[in-house]
């Protein structure tokens, strides 16, 4: 996650028609075309798209877990960003990353999307 490009299908192709967050389990999209990604809390947390999550990967430093972080990872609310994405408030502080759908839809892991 995070290391691929953006979608193929180019800008706001990436329409979620549900969104399920399971707060202490990951995060469900059902996309307009039927199409289901689903994401881990892990992963998410890692890939934050804010700057300075992008700056500590940049260092070669790892954006979750920080020193002080709890032990386990858990969503504290999740925000609809007008049409543009998602953005989440973490257990350990950190809520700045903006989560787009071009993006969400390039890192789905499921097997059809990885090949």
């Amino acid at each position: 996650m995070g290391e691929r490009g953006e979608s193929d299908e180019g800008p706001g192709s990436a329409v979620p028609e549900l969104i399920d967050v399971v707060r202490e389990a990951g995060v469900t999209i059902t996309w307009a075309d039927g199409h289901v990604s689903r994401f881990g809390l892990e992963g998410l947390r890692m890939a934050c798209q804010c700057a300075q999550c992008r700056g500590l990967r940049q260092e070669g430093q790892a954006a979750w877990p920080r020193p002080g972080s709890p032990d386990t990872l858990r969503i504290e609310s999740a925000e609809k960003v007008g049409n543009w994405g998602l953005n989440f408030e973490w257990n350990d502080g950190h809520g700045t990353g903006i989560y787009t759908w071009d993006t969400l839809r390039s890192w789905c892991p499921c097997e059809a999307c990885e090949r």
